[in-house]
């Protein structure tokens, strides 16, 4: 009888179906239900499927565990024994391992997402880019997104909302005005991508995913590893770079990491601290995935890897997939008509549309970003920066970006709320006995009561309703706007019900 009771309920356990959101290269979002014993490759296929793509083996699934470590789901383990969060699971579909030669990638669907990808890279600081080169990429991504320069469509600003750069100064949008207008016309998306791509993987920080972690002197430093090899970053600025040929051996200790190989025919020892054992481990994973991708000939001849020495028992790990001269090769073969690319967001007819949607929405992410912005998400969203920002050119892009996000508020606010406004200080400027004060005290009091109007229920537009809007959406995904969600908002509800559920029960009990 205890060995039925024992099995029955895993039993069932099994045919329960647990639901999967992930989030995709343009924000979009899709859901699938899995069961406990259901791989992660599974997921991966059902992403590749809904784009129809066949060159999947440059991507992956990312998640974040409840300590805000990251991790890549393993396709040949069960998705519940990898994730250590409450259902429902939540993970993004990225770029794992970056294309050494993108001229190489066969189908214009793949460039597309891997442009998406860094698109992203750009936008977060991960991709880090001298001036001239920001420019020319900030030009090739509104090039695929507008079109040509039209002077009777385009405003002489029409730079200001789009938000490409973490600094956008004004030196840089009118050097990428510039380049869009007498550099890039006539190119199709397609080909202002492939342009982007072309002169993206030329850059050092190309498919960089920053750790972050102390050297031995106690300075920090951010690892990556590319293509070429293992690469180690100060600040801006490269300070290591190891070939996959030179590394011999890469492992972890608790929360140091050590990368072993040969430099100028001597034995070279790399040692770094990271901020927790599960961060090193994740790291450790990471350099061992694309060795095994970028380094071997055949996926035959991957091994598995052990985290420390034959004397001590340490983590085993093996890349399983193909590696990149396969994944080249069986590009080669794709014989099929390409399929359909269908770009997100691209607007050429409807400019001024979208110009007043991007405006709101800016405006409403700013007051978010400056009310409830925390450091903390920093290092856990799957798609924070971790490296200086990219470009500085000294014009002061921070603080005019932020004289402009208080601006929009502000229009935001009086558009909303100008007719309540306007009556009431009508009424106030009305009467001639009024004190000076007073009246700038009504006014005082009429502003900040028109900006509670607007944001209030837009606040509660976010959190309550279930709308569908592609820039509610947005910012809903936003790392603040959840940190909000989950770490103020929630608990705030749940001890107001309480409250009124103990006086409705103080209530009936008298």
């Amino acid at each position: 009888m205890k060995m039925l009771r024992f099995r029955s309920p895993s039993i069932r356990s099994l045919d329960q179906e647990i639901l999967c959101t992930i989030r995709l290269l343009d924000d979009s979002e899709i859901s699938c239900s899995i069961q406990r014993d259901t791989k992660g490759q599974f997921l991966l296929d059902h992403v590749c499927n809904h784009y129809n793509l066949l060159e999947k083996d440059y991507f992956g699934i990312r998640y974040v565990d409840p300590e805000k470590q990251r991790h890549w789901l393993e396709p040949n383990k069960p998705v519940v024994r990898q994730m250590k969060s409450q259902q429902p699971y939540t993970m993004c579909f990225r770029v794992k391992f970056y294309p050494h030669e993108p001229m190489k990638i066969k189908e214009e669907l793949t460039r597309y997402l891997l442009y998406l990808q860094l698109k992203r890279d750009i936008y977060h600081g991960r991709l880090l880019c001298p001036f001239a080169e920001a420019a020319y990429l900030g030009a090739c991504i509104i090039q695929a997104e507008l079109g040509d320069y039209d002077p009777e469509e385009h405003p002489s600003d029409y730079i200001r909302d789009f938000k490409l750069f973490p600094k956008q100064s004004l030196k840089l949008e009118r050097k990428i005005m510039e380049i869009h207008k007498n550099e890039l016309r006539g190119q199709c998306a397609a080909l202002a991508e492939l342009n982007m791509l072309q002169r993206a993987h030329s850059l050092e920080t190309y498919g960089v995913d920053p750790h972050p972690c102390k050297d031995f002197t106690g300075s920090t430093a951010f690892l990556g590893f590319t293509a070429t090899g293992f690469v180690v970053f100060q600040g801006n600025k490269r300070i290591h770079l190891l070939k996959w040929a030179d590394v011999s051996k890469l492992k972890f200790e608790g929360k140091t990491f050590y990368v072993i190989g040969i430099q100028k025919e001597k034995k070279l020892v790399l040692t770094f601290h990271t901020s927790t054992p599960a961060a090193c481990k994740h790291l450790w994973k990471c350099g061992v995935e694309n060795q095994a991708f970028y380094k071997c000939a055949k996926s035959s001849q991957i091994k598995t890897v052990s985290s420390s020495n034959i004397f001590f028992k340490g983590s085993r790990f093996r890349y399983s997939g193909r590696v990149a001269k396969e994944v080249i090769e069986a590009s080669s073969k794709i014989l099929r008509e390409p399929p359909e690319v269908r770009r997100y967001g691209q607007v050429t007819d409807h400019l001024h549309s979208f110009t007043i949607i991007q405006s709101f929405k800016t405006a409403l992410q700013s007051v978010l970003l400056m009310i409830f912005q925390s450091p903390v998400w920093s290092e856990s969203n799957p798609c924070a920066s971790m490296l200086p920002t990219p470009v500085d050119d000294g014009q002061g892009g921070a603080e005019r970006e932020r004289d402009r996000a208080y601006e929009r508020t502000r229009q935001a606010a009086r558009s909303r709320m100008s007719g309540v406004l306007t009556s009431s200080l009508r009424l106030l400027s009305s009467n001639e006995r009024v004190n000076a004060c007073v009246l700038s005290m009504a006014r005082f009091i009429a502003v900040v009561m028109g900006v509670l109007l607007v944001t209030v229920p837009m606040l509660l537009l976010l959190l309550e309703s279930d709308i569908d809007v592609s820039f509610l959406h947005e910012i809903r995904q936003t790392p603040e706007f959840e940190q909000f969600h989950y770490e103020y908002y929630c608990p705030l509800r749940r001890w107001i019900l309480c409250k009124i559920s103990m006086a409705m029960e103080n209530i009936w009990s008298d």
